[in-house]
């Protein structure tokens, strides 16, 4: 890694209770970073914010003492609840990343043959980051009253749940159940 050392981020795609619930296994894609058996990890999104040590890492069933970005892997985690891990949060280096509700964005509608429609301040949308999905409600900057497929907009976004966000990051979203557009996460509102 040169020298230079990246923070672990893996988002969770799906959660494993093995032995009666003494062992958690995550499971996901590490986006970027790299984590080896007996570092200390920490859980982030809707009601999270546990740290853990990683106990073991699987990939294809198989154990292996590291991973690094680009590897599908399972996480085992020892002594963590059995309700403190779901779908949509990430596991993280401890304090590299936080859960937020509020950010602005800069985002972009796709043409109407593709899902596009006009987007107005008070719209609720479905949001999709990382494994994450939630509602949204969108205000408009700049004195805009609407967004039109094929346009870009400064957006304020609230959304009903915390995920795991941070500047630069990149998302999805859906309008009246169709793909309507994407856009970056701008700036975070604490």
């Amino acid at each position: 890694m040169d020298g230079v050392e990246t923070t672990f981020l893996m988002c969770v795609e799906d959660v494993f209770r093995l032995q009666q619930g003494r062992l958690v296994m995550l499971t996901g894609r590490i986006e970027r970073g790299r984590v080896r058996t007996g570092d200390e990890v920490e859980i982030v999104g809707s009601g999270s914010g546990v740290t853990a040590r990683v106990a073991d890492i699987e990939q294809s069933h198989v154990r292996i003492d590291e991973a690094s970005a680009g590897m599908n892997v399972g996480v085992l985690l020892r002594g963590v609840a059995a309700d403190a891990a779901a779908r949509g949060q990430v596991l993280a280096t401890p304090g590299s990343i936080r859960a937020h509700t509020a950010f602005t964005a800069d985002i972009a509608l796709l043409p109407e043959e593709q899902g596009g429609a006009d987007v107005v301040s008070g719209d609720r949308l479905h949001f999709y980051t990382g494994t994450a999905v939630v509602w949204g409600t969108v205000t408009l900057l700049h004195g805009v009253d609407v967004v039109r497929p094929l346009h870009r907009a400064e957006v304020t976004v609230v959304l009903e749940e915390y995920v795991a966000l941070e500047e630069g990051r990149s998302f999805a979203f859906r309008h009246h159940h169709r793909a309507a557009g994407s856009g970056t996460v701008s700036r975070l509102v604490v």
